[in-house]
Protein backbone atom coordinates (compact mmCIF):
# COMPACT_ATOMS: atom_id res chain seq x y z
CA UNK A 1 0.00 0.00 0.00
CA UNK A 2 1.42 3.33 -0.58
CA UNK A 3 -0.03 6.93 0.78
CA UNK A 4 0.32 9.39 -1.80
CA UNK A 5 0.18 13.10 -0.26
CA UNK A 6 2.02 15.08 -2.93
CA UNK A 7 1.84 15.55 -6.87
CA UNK A 8 5.38 13.74 -7.59
CA UNK A 9 4.04 10.91 -6.11
CA UNK A 10 0.32 11.44 -7.70
CA UNK A 11 2.16 11.18 -11.20
CA UNK A 12 4.05 8.30 -10.31
CA UNK A 13 0.48 7.05 -9.64
CA UNK A 14 -1.09 7.65 -13.60
CA UNK A 15 1.80 6.46 -14.69
CA UNK A 16 1.46 2.92 -13.15
CA UNK A 17 -2.45 2.98 -13.09
CA UNK A 18 -1.90 3.75 -17.05
CA UNK A 19 -0.30 0.50 -17.31
CA UNK A 20 -2.92 -1.73 -15.75
CA UNK A 21 -6.12 -3.14 -17.89
CA UNK A 22 -8.04 -2.98 -14.58
CA UNK A 23 -8.32 -0.15 -12.29
CA UNK A 24 -10.03 -0.90 -8.74
CA UNK A 25 -11.95 2.85 -7.23
CA UNK A 26 -13.44 3.84 -3.81
CA UNK A 27 -13.82 6.99 -1.95
CA UNK A 28 -14.23 7.69 1.53
CA UNK A 29 -16.09 11.11 2.36
CA UNK A 30 -18.09 13.34 4.87
CA UNK A 31 -21.53 15.01 4.48
CA UNK A 32 -22.83 15.59 8.08
CA UNK A 33 -22.13 19.51 8.18
CA UNK A 34 -22.06 20.17 4.54
CA UNK A 35 -24.01 20.19 1.35
CA UNK A 36 -21.45 18.67 -1.18
CA UNK A 37 -20.04 15.35 0.17
CA UNK A 38 -16.62 16.00 1.82
CA UNK A 39 -14.01 14.03 0.39
CA UNK A 40 -11.36 12.27 2.54
CA UNK A 41 -10.08 9.66 0.56
CA UNK A 42 -9.45 7.85 -2.77
CA UNK A 43 -8.30 4.53 -2.84
CA UNK A 44 -6.84 2.41 -6.21
CA UNK A 45 -5.90 -0.95 -6.71
CA UNK A 46 -4.52 -2.51 -10.03
CA UNK A 47 -3.66 -6.63 -9.10
CA UNK A 48 -0.89 -5.72 -7.28
CA UNK A 49 -0.73 -2.35 -6.31
CA UNK A 50 -3.35 -0.48 -3.86
CA UNK A 51 -2.64 3.26 -3.47
CA UNK A 52 -4.01 5.44 -1.02
CA UNK A 53 -4.84 9.49 -2.08
CA UNK A 54 -4.97 12.03 0.07
CA UNK A 55 -6.69 14.60 -1.32
CA UNK A 56 -6.44 17.22 1.92
CA UNK A 57 -2.72 17.13 0.55
CA UNK A 58 -3.68 17.49 -2.77
CA UNK A 59 -6.13 19.91 -3.75
CA UNK A 60 -5.84 19.90 -7.06
CA UNK A 61 -6.80 16.72 -8.81
CA UNK A 62 -7.28 17.13 -12.17
CA UNK A 63 -4.73 15.20 -13.05
CA UNK A 64 -6.43 11.85 -12.37
CA UNK A 65 -9.02 12.72 -14.92
CA UNK A 66 -6.81 11.36 -17.35
CA UNK A 67 -6.46 7.78 -15.94
CA UNK A 68 -10.65 8.05 -15.29
CA UNK A 69 -11.41 8.50 -18.93
CA UNK A 70 -8.44 6.07 -20.43
CA UNK A 71 -10.57 3.76 -22.13
CA UNK A 72 -8.18 1.62 -22.16
CA UNK A 73 -8.05 1.09 -18.43
CA UNK A 74 -11.24 -0.80 -16.89
CA UNK A 75 -12.50 1.14 -13.64
CA UNK A 76 -14.16 -1.21 -11.18
CA UNK A 77 -16.37 0.15 -8.23
CA UNK A 78 -18.59 -1.28 -6.15
CA UNK A 79 -22.41 0.62 -5.37
CA UNK A 80 -20.36 3.18 -7.90
CA UNK A 81 -23.02 6.42 -7.81
CA UNK A 82 -22.12 8.30 -4.87
CA UNK A 83 -17.83 7.42 -5.93
CA UNK A 84 -18.66 8.98 -9.14
CA UNK A 85 -20.54 11.87 -8.02
CA UNK A 86 -17.31 12.81 -5.69
CA UNK A 87 -14.68 12.10 -8.91
CA UNK A 88 -16.36 13.96 -11.22
CA UNK A 89 -17.12 17.38 -8.46
CA UNK A 90 -13.32 16.83 -7.58
CA UNK A 91 -11.43 15.72 -11.08
CA UNK A 92 -14.06 16.49 -13.23
CA UNK A 93 -14.24 13.12 -14.86
CA UNK A 94 -16.24 10.40 -15.03
CA UNK A 95 -14.75 6.95 -14.69
CA UNK A 96 -14.90 4.51 -18.23
CA UNK A 97 -15.51 2.34 -19.01
CA UNK A 98 -17.19 1.11 -15.65
CA UNK A 99 -17.71 -2.14 -13.72
CA UNK A 100 -19.78 -1.65 -10.74
CA UNK A 101 -19.85 -5.07 -8.69
CA UNK A 102 -22.99 -4.08 -6.84
CA UNK A 103 -25.18 -3.81 -10.01
CA UNK A 104 -23.58 -7.33 -11.25
CA UNK A 105 -24.28 -8.90 -8.85
CA UNK A 106 -27.75 -8.51 -8.74
CA UNK A 107 -27.60 -10.86 -12.24
CA UNK A 108 -25.70 -13.79 -10.85
CA UNK A 109 -28.57 -14.02 -8.23
CA UNK A 110 -27.03 -12.02 -5.27
CA UNK A 111 -29.56 -9.56 -3.19
CA UNK A 112 -30.13 -6.22 -5.53
CA UNK A 113 -28.34 -3.85 -2.54
CA UNK A 114 -25.81 -7.11 -1.62
CA UNK A 115 -22.70 -5.20 0.26
CA UNK A 116 -18.94 -5.70 -0.83
CA UNK A 117 -18.18 -7.68 2.47
CA UNK A 118 -20.95 -10.63 1.53
CA UNK A 119 -19.39 -10.56 -2.26
CA UNK A 120 -15.97 -11.09 -1.65
CA UNK A 121 -16.98 -13.68 1.12
CA UNK A 122 -19.41 -15.53 -1.45
CA UNK A 123 -17.06 -15.17 -4.83
CA UNK A 124 -13.46 -14.56 -3.21
CA UNK A 125 -13.74 -16.52 -0.11
CA UNK A 126 -12.30 -13.87 2.34
CA UNK A 127 -13.27 -11.83 4.98
CA UNK A 128 -13.54 -8.45 4.98
CA UNK A 129 -12.36 -6.90 8.44
CA UNK A 130 -15.22 -4.16 8.89
CA UNK A 131 -13.54 -2.42 12.56
CA UNK A 132 -13.32 1.07 10.88
CA UNK A 133 -16.64 1.55 8.95
CA UNK A 134 -18.13 4.49 11.20
CA UNK A 135 -14.96 6.00 11.57
CA UNK A 136 -13.68 9.92 10.85
CA UNK A 137 -12.29 10.11 7.84
CA UNK A 138 -11.30 13.54 8.19
CA UNK A 139 -8.64 13.35 10.87
CA UNK A 140 -5.27 13.75 10.12
CA UNK A 141 -3.28 11.24 10.55
CA UNK A 142 -4.73 8.71 9.85
CA UNK A 143 -4.32 5.42 11.72
CA UNK A 144 -3.07 1.58 10.51
CA UNK A 145 -6.47 0.38 11.11
CA UNK A 146 -8.30 3.06 9.04
CA UNK A 147 -5.72 2.54 5.92
CA UNK A 148 -6.24 -0.86 6.17
CA UNK A 149 -9.57 -0.82 6.00
CA UNK A 150 -9.57 1.66 2.93
CA UNK A 151 -7.27 -0.76 1.30
CA UNK A 152 -9.63 -3.90 2.16
CA UNK A 153 -12.63 -1.82 0.03
CA UNK A 154 -10.49 -1.74 -3.16
CA UNK A 155 -7.91 -4.74 -3.08
CA UNK A 156 -10.61 -7.42 -3.72
CA UNK A 157 -12.21 -5.47 -6.52
CA UNK A 158 -9.89 -6.94 -9.70
CA UNK A 159 -10.45 -10.18 -8.81
CA UNK A 160 -14.23 -10.02 -8.21
CA UNK A 161 -14.23 -8.22 -11.80
CA UNK A 162 -12.85 -11.01 -13.25
CA UNK A 163 -14.79 -13.34 -11.27
CA UNK A 164 -17.72 -12.21 -12.00
CA UNK A 165 -16.94 -10.90 -15.72
CA UNK A 166 -16.28 -14.85 -16.33
CA UNK A 167 -19.18 -15.85 -14.21
CA UNK A 168 -21.64 -13.56 -16.35
CA UNK A 169 -20.50 -14.23 -19.72
CA UNK A 170 -20.58 -17.90 -19.16
CA UNK A 171 -24.75 -17.02 -18.69
CA UNK A 172 -24.50 -14.90 -21.92
CA UNK A 173 -25.38 -12.23 -19.66
CA UNK A 174 -22.28 -9.77 -19.64
CA UNK A 175 -23.64 -7.75 -22.51
CA UNK A 176 -27.07 -7.20 -20.49
CA UNK A 177 -24.70 -4.49 -18.19
CA UNK A 178 -24.04 -2.21 -20.65
CA UNK A 179 -26.98 0.22 -20.41
CA UNK A 180 -27.34 0.42 -16.57
CA UNK A 181 -23.60 1.41 -17.02
CA UNK A 182 -23.57 3.60 -19.44
CA UNK A 183 -26.61 5.20 -16.93
CA UNK A 184 -24.03 5.23 -14.41
CA UNK A 185 -21.29 7.51 -16.77
CA UNK A 186 -24.26 9.75 -17.59
CA UNK A 187 -23.40 13.29 -16.17
CA UNK A 188 -26.85 14.33 -16.18
CA UNK A 189 -27.41 11.54 -13.57
CA UNK A 190 -25.29 14.08 -11.35
CA UNK A 191 -27.12 17.34 -12.41
CA UNK A 192 -28.83 18.83 -9.59
CA UNK A 193 -32.16 20.79 -10.00
CA UNK A 194 -32.76 22.36 -7.29
CA UNK A 195 -36.87 22.93 -8.69
CA UNK A 196 -37.28 19.36 -9.10
CA UNK A 197 -36.64 19.05 -4.78
CA UNK A 198 -39.93 19.75 -4.23
CA UNK A 199 -40.90 16.05 -5.31
CA UNK A 200 -38.80 14.60 -2.35
CA UNK A 201 -40.21 16.12 0.33
CA UNK A 202 -41.03 14.03 3.36
CA UNK A 203 -44.89 13.92 3.59
CA UNK A 204 -45.43 16.19 0.51
CA UNK A 205 -47.69 13.97 -1.56
CA UNK A 206 -49.86 15.51 1.57
CA UNK A 207 -50.09 18.58 -0.24
CA UNK A 208 -52.58 19.98 -2.99
CA UNK A 209 -51.28 20.75 -6.79
CA UNK A 210 -51.64 24.67 -5.44
CA UNK A 211 -49.76 23.87 -1.99
CA UNK A 212 -47.16 21.61 -4.29
CA UNK A 213 -46.50 24.95 -6.32
CA UNK A 214 -45.61 26.76 -3.42
CA UNK A 215 -43.61 23.83 -2.40
CA UNK A 216 -41.44 23.36 -5.31
CA UNK A 217 -40.49 27.71 -5.40
CA UNK A 218 -39.43 27.24 -1.86
CA UNK A 219 -37.52 23.91 -1.99
CA UNK A 220 -35.38 25.40 -4.94
CA UNK A 221 -34.73 28.58 -2.78
CA UNK A 222 -33.70 26.29 0.01
CA UNK A 223 -31.52 23.91 -2.24
CA UNK A 224 -29.68 27.29 -3.71
CA UNK A 225 -29.02 28.62 -0.09
CA UNK A 226 -27.62 25.23 1.00
CA UNK A 227 -25.33 25.36 -1.96
CA UNK A 228 -24.03 28.95 -1.80
CA UNK A 229 -23.31 27.91 1.84
CA UNK A 230 -22.27 24.10 1.82
CA UNK A 231 -24.57 23.50 4.10
CA UNK A 232 -27.15 20.51 5.08
CA UNK A 233 -30.69 21.69 3.38
CA UNK A 234 -31.82 20.52 6.24
CA UNK A 235 -30.04 23.25 8.27
CA UNK A 236 -31.77 26.10 6.19
CA UNK A 237 -35.06 24.97 7.05
CA UNK A 238 -36.47 21.34 7.19
CA UNK A 239 -38.71 19.68 5.09
CA UNK A 240 -41.56 19.69 7.57
CA UNK A 241 -41.03 23.24 7.67
CA UNK A 242 -41.35 23.87 4.36
CA UNK A 243 -44.48 21.40 3.74
CA UNK A 244 -46.34 23.17 7.01
CA UNK A 245 -46.07 26.58 5.44
CA UNK A 246 -47.10 25.27 2.13
CA UNK A 247 -50.03 23.38 3.68
CA UNK A 248 -51.13 26.06 5.65
CA UNK A 249 -51.19 28.43 2.57
CA UNK A 250 -48.94 31.20 4.47
CA UNK A 251 -48.72 34.62 2.80
CA UNK A 252 -47.37 36.73 5.98
CA UNK A 253 -44.26 36.50 7.63
CA UNK A 254 -45.85 36.31 10.61
CA UNK A 255 -47.72 33.55 9.76
CA UNK A 256 -44.78 32.13 9.01
CA UNK A 257 -43.14 32.47 12.27
CA UNK A 258 -45.96 30.81 14.36
CA UNK A 259 -44.71 27.45 12.23
CA UNK A 260 -42.10 25.72 15.31
CA UNK A 261 -38.01 27.01 14.43
CA UNK A 262 -38.35 28.98 11.73
CA UNK A 263 -38.02 32.34 13.20
CA UNK A 264 -34.75 30.52 14.44
CA UNK A 265 -33.70 29.97 11.16
CA UNK A 266 -34.78 32.61 9.17
CA UNK A 267 -34.35 36.48 9.11
CA UNK A 268 -36.69 39.19 8.68
CA UNK A 269 -34.99 39.12 4.97
CA UNK A 270 -34.87 35.91 4.18
CA UNK A 271 -38.42 35.32 5.72
CA UNK A 272 -39.73 37.87 3.33
CA UNK A 273 -38.38 36.24 0.32
CA UNK A 274 -39.91 33.15 1.46
CA UNK A 275 -43.33 33.90 1.62
CA UNK A 276 -43.15 36.02 -1.63
CA UNK A 277 -41.95 32.68 -3.59
CA UNK A 278 -44.54 31.07 -1.55
CA UNK A 279 -47.36 33.34 -2.71
CA UNK A 280 -46.00 33.21 -6.56
CA UNK A 281 -46.65 29.27 -6.66
CA UNK A 282 -50.40 29.78 -5.08
CA UNK A 283 -50.92 31.92 -7.42
CA UNK A 284 -49.69 30.19 -10.42
CA UNK A 285 -52.74 29.53 -13.11
CA UNK A 286 -53.76 26.26 -13.37
CA UNK A 287 -52.30 24.54 -16.39
CA UNK A 288 -48.78 25.50 -14.90
CA UNK A 289 -49.64 23.68 -11.50
CA UNK A 290 -47.23 20.56 -10.38
CA UNK A 291 -48.16 16.76 -9.73
CA UNK A 292 -45.99 14.39 -7.97
CA UNK A 293 -46.13 11.60 -10.10
CA UNK A 294 -46.54 8.95 -7.02
CA UNK A 295 -49.49 6.47 -7.03
CA UNK A 296 -52.86 7.03 -5.49
CA UNK A 297 -53.02 4.81 -1.73
CA UNK A 298 -55.71 2.65 -3.43
CA UNK A 299 -55.72 2.37 -7.06
CA UNK A 300 -58.21 -0.81 -7.84
CA UNK A 301 -57.35 -1.65 -11.77
CA UNK A 302 -53.96 -1.37 -10.97
CA UNK A 303 -53.62 -2.74 -7.23
CA UNK A 304 -55.13 -6.19 -9.02
CA UNK A 305 -52.37 -6.23 -11.86
CA UNK A 306 -49.50 -5.61 -10.14
CA UNK A 307 -50.52 -8.42 -6.82
CA UNK A 308 -50.71 -10.83 -10.61
CA UNK A 309 -47.38 -9.05 -11.72
CA UNK A 310 -45.60 -9.21 -8.60
CA UNK A 311 -45.80 -13.17 -8.94
CA UNK A 312 -45.48 -13.56 -12.51
CA UNK A 313 -41.76 -11.32 -11.60
CA UNK A 314 -41.31 -14.31 -8.48
CA UNK A 315 -41.46 -16.76 -10.78
CA UNK A 316 -39.13 -15.50 -13.31
CA UNK A 317 -36.30 -14.33 -10.65
CA UNK A 318 -35.98 -17.43 -9.36
CA UNK A 319 -35.99 -19.61 -12.48
CA UNK A 320 -33.19 -16.90 -13.87
CA UNK A 321 -31.38 -16.45 -10.69
CA UNK A 322 -31.88 -12.86 -10.75
CA UNK A 323 -32.57 -9.98 -7.93
CA UNK A 324 -36.54 -9.28 -7.87
CA UNK A 325 -35.81 -5.47 -7.29
CA UNK A 326 -33.24 -5.52 -10.48
CA UNK A 327 -35.71 -7.27 -12.69
CA UNK A 328 -38.28 -5.10 -12.38
CA UNK A 329 -38.94 -2.57 -9.43
CA UNK A 330 -42.49 -2.23 -7.96
CA UNK A 331 -42.08 1.65 -10.02
CA UNK A 332 -41.55 -0.17 -13.17
CA UNK A 333 -44.53 -2.54 -12.52
CA UNK A 334 -47.08 0.28 -11.36
CA UNK A 335 -45.97 2.43 -14.28
CA UNK A 336 -46.93 -0.46 -16.99
CA UNK A 337 -49.96 -1.93 -14.79
CA UNK A 338 -51.29 1.52 -16.08
CA UNK A 339 -50.67 1.39 -19.22
CA UNK A 340 -47.68 3.29 -19.78
CA UNK A 341 -45.98 0.15 -22.46
CA UNK A 342 -43.53 1.88 -24.78
CA UNK A 343 -41.93 4.17 -22.62
CA UNK A 344 -41.47 1.57 -19.53
CA UNK A 345 -37.52 0.50 -19.10
CA UNK A 346 -39.18 -3.25 -18.71
CA UNK A 347 -39.70 -3.07 -22.87
CA UNK A 348 -36.43 -2.29 -23.40
CA UNK A 349 -33.03 -4.35 -23.94
CA UNK A 350 -32.82 -7.72 -21.64
CA UNK A 351 -35.47 -7.05 -19.55
CA UNK A 352 -37.99 -6.76 -22.48
CA UNK A 353 -36.99 -10.67 -23.28
CA UNK A 354 -36.76 -11.78 -20.14
CA UNK A 355 -40.12 -10.39 -18.67
CA UNK A 356 -41.38 -7.04 -19.91
CA UNK A 357 -43.19 -9.10 -23.00
CA UNK A 358 -44.76 -11.58 -20.46
CA UNK A 359 -45.95 -9.20 -18.09
CA UNK A 360 -47.67 -7.63 -21.37
CA UNK A 361 -48.99 -10.96 -22.48
CA UNK A 362 -50.00 -11.28 -18.35
CA UNK A 363 -52.18 -7.66 -18.51
CA UNK A 364 -53.57 -8.65 -21.80
CA UNK A 365 -54.91 -12.15 -20.66
CA UNK A 366 -52.80 -13.83 -22.60
CA UNK A 367 -51.15 -15.73 -19.86
CA UNK A 368 -52.39 -17.23 -16.42
CA UNK A 369 -50.98 -18.72 -13.56
CA UNK A 370 -51.77 -21.96 -11.77
CA UNK A 371 -50.16 -24.17 -8.68
CA UNK A 372 -48.79 -27.32 -9.87
CA UNK A 373 -47.10 -29.39 -6.99
CA UNK A 374 -47.47 -26.37 -4.72
CA UNK A 375 -45.72 -24.20 -7.13
CA UNK A 376 -46.86 -21.17 -8.95
CA UNK A 377 -46.50 -21.91 -13.12
CA UNK A 378 -46.72 -19.79 -15.94
CA UNK A 379 -49.27 -21.21 -18.66
CA UNK A 380 -49.92 -19.48 -21.87
CA UNK A 381 -53.74 -19.12 -22.96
Amino acid sequence: MKYISDETALVGFIERARASKVLALDTEFLREKTYYPKLCLIQAATDDEIWIIDPFSIPDLTLIGEVLEDESIMKVLHAATQDIELLLRTTGSIPWPLFDTQVAAALLGFSHQVGLAQLVSAICGVTLKKSDSFTDWARRPLSRSQLEYASGDVAFLPELYERMSAMLEEKGRLSWLDPDFRELANADHYAIDPRERFRHLKRGNQLNRRQLAGAREVAAWRERRAQERDIPRKWVLSDEQVVEACRKETRTIDDLFLIRGIREKLSTKDAREFVALLAKGFDMPEDELPALDRPASSEPNVDSALDLMLALTRIVSRENDIAMQTLASNADLTNLARGHVEESGLMKGWRKNLIGEKLVRLLEGKLSMRLVDGELAIESI
